[in-house]
């Protein structure tokens, strides 16, 4: 009611109307991210009693114990600013990555740092090429800035299209972007694709390879050594990693970049925002790198669970695509968006995909085996009731 008396209220029309001659056309053209749904909001709504939250690739096994310890101890500082430099996550970086600390630029999550690069190199109708289906923010953030962006899809088995993106590349481009596992599909590409698209791109454009879900393929003999292939060449790179993901910090956002010269992370520090990480998160992120083992251990449930996960769905008649991460792409044959409403009734979340082409996939994360089994059996409840 509220809003309707707003929308009818005159001095209401008329601060939208000057909004909009204010804003920035590219701005108001803008899509907005899918961020999802909170399971309290879906709790509130449906009256469900236990939330199966699978749309936002949180790990099942949540932070390591030490997270948890050093948070405890950081709480009493919280009036305290944090390390605007990030000194001592970079320093702990820099020793499990190998990457020297100067060329380490650390974010609010990966997302701000794909922020960073749009502010920081594109203008209006520079090109950039960047995968279809994909992470949102890959397109959003480069519209953002009027760059003009060449979409380039995956093949009918749903993987990397490497005879697509050399065509793609032959054309001049100021940014090349890409995520390695990709989202939402999870397709890999593997150490010769990797080659080819790096030698195809132009050789005046910044490479930014998003490896959100690099700790789920990284002992795989097929996934490439990304550092090293782009290390051996002269194009500006930078290959994205999170803690959001295997190190189960993503409601403390912590992302970092690891880039070929320490030019490019003085470039990104002139647009960040200052304190962009916060000292619980800095000083929680330190502690996940300590623990490896929890790291390895939360990836090896998630590939068991993915197995069963996608041997169910494939029983139940819908096509999955084979992934290398902690999510699952798949064909539920109708509309996407009326698939995740009816789940919502069953207290499962899910993400359905809106990129044109794919209105029909859905992304469903790997949770524990108690989340997993409740979204499959309210799929065969919906299931059910189509065929009644």
């Amino acid at each position: 009611m509220a809003s309707d008396v707003a929308v009818s209220d005159p001095l209401f029309a008329l601060q939208h109307q000057t909004l909009n001659n204010l804003a920035r056309p590219t701005a108001r053209s803008l899509g907005l991210y899918n961020a999802g749904l909170s399971a309290e909001a879906v709790r509130q709504q449906y009256g469900v009693t236990h939330i199966a939250k699978l749309a936002s690739n949180e790990n099942p096994s949540g932070a390591s114990p030490q997270v948890v310890s050093v948070l405890q101890k950081d709480a009493g500082f919280s009036a305290v600013y944090s390390d605007a430099a990030s000194g001592q996550l970079r320093d702990a970086l820099a020793k499990y990555t190998g990457v020297s600390a100067d060329k380490i630029v650390t974010g609010n999550g990966s997302e701000d740092i794909l922020h960073m690069l749009a502010l920081a190199f594109l203008n209006p109708g520079d090109r950039v090429v960047t995968l279809i289906p994909s992470f949102g923010l890959h397109e959003i953030f480069p519209r953002m800035m009027g760059a003009d962006v060449t979409l380039v899809g995956v093949d009918q088995h749903q993987q990397f299209d490497v005879v697509a993106w050399e065509q793609a590349l032959s054309m001049p481009a100021k940014m090349v972007i890409f995520s390695n596992p990709s989202n939402p599909v999870g397709c890999m590409l593997d150490k010769d694709g990797f080659a080819r698209i790096i030698a195809a791109a132009p050789q005046e454009c910044v490479l930014v390879i998003d490896e959100a879900y690099f700790e789920y393929c990284q002992d795989d003999p097929d996934y490439p050594d990304s550092l090293a292939v782009l290390a051996a060449q002269s194009r500006p790179w930078i290959v994205l990693r999170t803690f959001s993901k295997a190190y189960g910090l993503a409601g403390l956002r912590v992302g970092y970049g690891l880039a070929s010269h320490p030019e490019l992370v003085n470039l990104l520090n002139r647009v960040r925002t200052p304190f962009n990480i916060n000292r619980a998160a800095q000083a929680a992120a330190v502690a996940a790198i300590g623990d490896q083992a929890h790291v390895r251990a939360s990836v090896a449930l998630v590939r068991v669970q993915r197995k069963c996960m996608a041997a169910e769905l494939t029983r139940l008649g819908f096509y999955v695509a084979p992934s290398h991460a902690n999510f699952l792409f798949f064909d539920c044959g109708r509309s996407s968006g009326e698939m995740a409403q009816q789940l919502l009734r069953y207290g499962v979340i899910i993400k359905p995909w809106r990129e044109p082409g794919y209105e029909q996939w859905i992304r469903v994360s790997i949770g524990n085996e108690e989340d997993n089994q409740q979204f499959i059996d309210a799929l065969k409840a919906i299931l059910a009731q189509g065929a009644a």
